[in-house]
């Protein structure tokens, strides 16, 4: 587990972070298609109860790891040294938390509001398919990051990989407007979230992954709370053995470890780059809907995984070159 005491990561170790957090997520759709066929459960409640979920793990586990320090600071008695922080003002902290909670909340509800208003398969390629473009534009605005023609290349190819994988699929929606504007919304969430918390690490007013993670899971649950009571919050009573053990599935590892994950690797990862490996979640959830529901494997559904994990290896391998580089230039210096 990851606290504000440990070693900043290597890019290697934060581009797994992320890769192991998009296979995660695209395991939560799985479960929550399971849900939804008996829990009586919408997707704004679904959404809140993985946030809230999420949010006691996390506690618990933060508990439990400050008392497993203590006590092995009682055995050695050798006192433990930080790394002071520099000062933020009460308004920058809270700036910093509003941001990421509602970036996070806005990307999480926009989706499921795009998906109902125009289809999955619009919905999702409009979300996933701009949120790339966003974050690169955003990152080369706000952030200098260049991507090199390499990079632009890849970024082409898990587009155009992505676009396959959805509109090859057997239920195309249809293209409304405010669906469309919804997913837009969603992928400037996520690209906020992503540009974001790269601006704090370089302007070093980043927290701990897990605390980020409290504190963004905090506002999205009380932002999430009353459209979930409108929606109608409570499970049925029939069968809710099942949907408990689904619901602590969902909140456990596709939320609470994926996202402490994912704000690990941000630290330590191109936003561009963290975007377009996340990209793996509709390839996952792809495979198990394969594997496990027993829908049908098309030729678009093999083409469009291909071109995208081929996609997503190559910006991996210009993230790792690009890094080493500039590690030796910084040695040479």
């Amino acid at each position: 587990m990851l606290t504000s005491f440990t070693p900043a990561l290597s890019v290697g170790r934060g581009l797994l972070y992320v890769t192991v957090a998009a296979t995660a997520w695209g395991t939560a759709g799985a479960a929550a298609a399971l849900l939804y066929g008996g829990s009586g459960l919408g997707p704004v409640a679904l959404t809140f109860w993985r946030i809230v979920g999420g949010l006691v793990l996390l506690l618990a586990a933060r508990a439990v790891r400050r008392a497993a320090h203590r006590t092995a600071a009682t055995r050695t008695s050798v006192p433990r040294t930080t790394v002071p922080r520099p000062y933020e003002s009460p308004l920058r902290r809270a700036e910093r938390i509003l941001v990421t909670g509602l970036g996070l909340m806005a990307f999480q509800v926009a989706y499921f509001g795009a998906v109902e208003a125009t289809g999955l398969a619009v919905g999702t390629i409009v979300t996933l398919g701009a949120a790339p473009v966003m974050v690169a534009l955003c990152g080369r605005l706000f952030l200098g990051e260049r991507l090199g023609a390499g990079g632009v290349l890849a970024v082409a190819g898990a587009l155009t990989g992505l676009a396959v994988l959805v509109l090859g699929s057997d239920g195309a929606g249809t293209v409304r407007p405010a669906g469309v504007a919804l997913a837009l919304l969603s992928a400037a969430g996520y690209s906020t979230v992503t540009v974001y918390g790269r601006h704090l690490e370089r302007t070093g007013r980043a927290t701990d992954p897990y605390t980020t993670t409290l504190t963004s899971f905090g506002v999205c649950a009380v932002g999430l709370l009353p459209l979930a009571a409108a929606e109608g919050l409570w499970p049925h009573a029939h069968d809710l053995g099942r949907t408990l053990a689904l619901l602590i599935y969902i909140a456990s590892v596709p939320t609470a470890l994926a996202y402490a994950l994912y704000f690990a690797g941000l630290a330590v990862v191109r936003g561009t780059t963290v975007t377009v490996i996340t990209l793996i979640e509709p390839v996952t959830a792809a495979v198990i809907a394969v594997t496990l529901l027993g829908e049908r494997l098309t030729v678009a559904t093999a083409l469009g995984t291909t071109v995208l994990l081929g996609a997503v290896a190559a910006l991996v391998v210009a993230e790792a070159r690009g890094s080493a580089t500039a590690s030796r230039a910084s040695a040479a210096a």
